[in-house]
């Protein structure tokens, strides 16, 4: 019998987790979803309808807006994973921008954002067979993940992998801005009061800030065939 896990991974920002949990589901078979998507999507949303902007944040506008926004990943068979629609609008690319990463950790502190997803992230993976990839995936998504990956790297070099991204998309931005918002992202993630970025206690943290993603990837498929195996 083909036994199917749920593989949560967690970690700080521009980590890579979204490279892996799409490699792993494809040699899995598996679904994959890009939790972080689905706020960036709403942060979208929020800036789209002036709800977040440099002077101030409606939180209030945005806990009313909520029923209005329709979330939804749409398979690319080109692309080979799924993009992420807002309100049926592909925003994949729009939701990728410095802008939108600068605001996404506040909006993922608004507890009825992380209430409403939460019920969303938990509805599509309820019959295992899923690697999904966020903050809180291990310890407040699937706490009974049968794998959970905690993955950090430090602030330099993420800044540098997710500056080299923005330059190959073309975005004109400067390193020590790209630093700076991941510095701020991390304190963000990690103090807010609703679902703070932790490591499950039995979560396996793997620092890959001198792993390529090969020798990354071949390490954690070690990990997800014992956990099938154990099952």
């Amino acid at each position: 019998m083909n036994t199917k896990i749920t593989i949560a991974i967690d970690g700080f920002s521009s980590t890579g987790k979204s490279t892996l949990a799409k490699q792993l589901a494809k040699q899995l078979g598996y679904i994959y979803v890009d939790t972080g998507a689905m706020y960036r999507a709403v942060a979208y949303f929020a800036m789209q309808n002036n709800i977040i902007t440099p002077s101030g944040f409606d939180k209030t506008a945005l806990v009313a807006a909520l029923p209005s926004i329709q979330l939804s990943f749409q398979y690319n068979a080109e692309l080979g994973f799924a993009e992420m629609y807002l309100n049926n609008e592909n925003v994949e690319t729009q939701i990728r921008t410095i802008e939108v990463s600068s605001y996404v950790s506040k909006v993922a502190e608004v507890s009825e954002v992380r209430a409403k997803l939460v019920e969303q992230q938990q509805e599509i993976g309820k019959n295992k067979g899923i690697v999904m990839d966020g903050r809180d995936i291990g310890t407040v998504v699937f706490p009974d993940a049968e794998l959970k990956i905690f993955m950090t790297a430090s602030a330099e070099t993420r800044a540098q992998r997710r500056f080299d991204e923005l330059q190959a998309k073309g975005d004109q931005v400067s390193y020590e801005e790209v630093l700076k918002n991941v510095v701020e992202r991390d304190y963000i993630d990690t103090h807010r009061e609703d679902s703070p970025l932790i490591i499950a206690e039995d979560a396996i943290e793997i620092d890959n800030s001198y792993l390529n993603k090969q020798e990354q990837f071949d390490i954690v498929l070690d990990l997800v065939n014992e956990a099938i195996k154990d099952c």
